[in-house]
């Protein structure tokens, strides 16, 4: 099935792509530049949205599920780059540990575990899974949908280097986002590879910091492509405090969701864009969907009912919700089936491997998909779908648009990089 993509009928997401298209060589060069000078997160995901008048990332993934969504046609892509992952960090490496997250009920987060399994076997690593669950305390068994099962294991410390009965690794996966905080288990790993590393857990992470490095990117790329950075860029602030059971800090998030969206109309005037601005209110840390509001009138913040107040006030692992940012809304007018749509990029290394849309019916062009109701498309294109191909008309290509999502992925990615580099490794974390 190759989706229907709504804006392959409308013009400026045209000029853009074009344009992308035309600098091929040099946008490639630019990031062979870049990844000379910086180090790419192990793995990532990167949420797209396409307005057709703008295109850009709203969410970059350090800790992605969802291998299981891409198609088999992708695994030789994922293969190669985990095998040059491996290759750069731990080039002797034998036994690689996973330690996925504790949803062991979860069968669709097991069969994205099984095919991260799947990829780094094939990679040419023994790998086996450990568990921060305490409660399983024996190699224990998990079924999946497909008849197959998975065996997870208790970890084994051992002063610094962390295992499991029998099995001594010398690289450890981490498929968990430490939103909960970091364990005492995983800390002071000195003889080991930890991947990612800590501080790239939300007890750390912030979505601010990583658009303010966004930011800085796609400056850097839109003059190398002679264009305005608004056409990639999300603009965002950041509130600071706000608590949603008591309403303090409430004053600061309406005045600046209000400077916000001035800035936001100001640009669509300027493009002639007739639409009505919106922007969206998310959790400064944290996954998952949760803690995200659609905003298009400031006075709905100081009207908050109690529902909304308990839903944006707490966030994956029950953690509480005090940082706020608010970001540019993009909306998305691409579809799958009649149902809003969105692209999800997936990449190992540098490389961009494959990725999906995310549908989800019950939801509307200027809402977070990443909620109940969602549903996975493969980007199952009829034909190979990530080499471009030059002079096809825009819009028209489905591996030009492929290309086209993959480029502001790794911008996503490189901005990711930057985060990562300027974030202190030894940063506090809780228990």
């Amino acid at each position: 099935m190759v989706p229907h993509l709504i804006t392959a009928l409308t013009g400026p997401i045209n000029e853009l792509e074009q344009r992308i298209l035309e600098s091929l060589p040099a946008i490639e060069r630019w990031f062979r530049l870049e990844w000379m000078e910086h180090t790419p997160p192990f793995y990532t995901s990167v949420d797209v949205r396409n307005a057709g008048f703008k295109l850009a990332p709203v969410d970059t993934n350090l800790f992605p599920g969802g291998f299981n969504n891409l198609t088999s046609e992708m695994l030789p892509l994922a293969v190669q780059a985990a095998m040059a992952a491996i290759e750069k960090i731990c080039p002797e490496a034998k036994n690689l540990l996973l330690i996925p997250e504790k949803q062991s009920r979860n069968t669709f987060y097991l069969a994205n575990v099984a095919r991260l399994m799947q990829i780094f076997h094939q990679a040419g690593l023994n790998v086996r899974l450990g568990t921060l669950d305490e409660a399983i305390t024996k190699p224990t068994q998990v079924a999946l949908p497909d008849g197959t099962a998975l065996t997870l294991e208790p970890l084994v410390r051992s002063r610094g280097r962390l295992g499991l009965k029998g099995f001594d690794p010398c690289t450890i996966l981490l498929n968990n986002d430490l939103s909960g905080g970091v364990p005492r288990v995983l800390k002071n790993l000195h003889e080991q590879y930890l991947l990612p590393p800590l501080h790239a857990g939300w007890t750390v992470r912030r979505k601010t910091k990583h658009f303010a490095a966004y930011e800085e990117i796609a400056k850097k790329f839109a003059k190398l492509l002679g264009m305005d950075p608004w056409l990639i860029n999300p603009m965002f602030a950041r509130c600071g405090e706000v608590n949603f059971s008591d309403g303090s800090g409430a004053e600061s998030l309406t005045t600046n969701a209000d400077a916000l969206l001035t800035k936001i109309r100001r640009k669509y005037k300027e493009y002639g864009i007739q639409e009505k601005p919106f922007i969206i209110v998310k959790a400064d840390a944290g996954t998952y969907g949760m803690g995200i509001m659609t905003v298009r009138d400031p006075r709905e913040l100081a009207n908050l009912n109690s529902q909304t107040r308990e839903k944006m006030g707490a966030i994956k692992d029950g953690q509480e919700s005090r940082e706020v940012m608010l970001q540019e809304g993009v909306p998305t007018y691409e579809r799958v089936n009649d149902a809003v749509a969105e692209p999800v990029v997936y990449m190992i290394d540098r490389y961009v491997i494959g990725g999906f849309y995310r549908v989800n019916a019950e939801r509307g062009i200027d809402e977070s998909l990443n909620a109940p109701g969602a549903s996975f498309v493969p980007l199952a294109f009829s034909e190979s779908n990530q080499m471009p191909r030059p002079g096809v008309k825009p819009g028209v290509s489905a591996p030009n648009r492929f290309y086209m999502y993959g480029v502001i992925a790794r911008l996503a990615m490189v901005a990711a990089s930057y985060e990562l580099e300027a974030t202190d490794p030894n940063a506090e974390v809780y228990e």
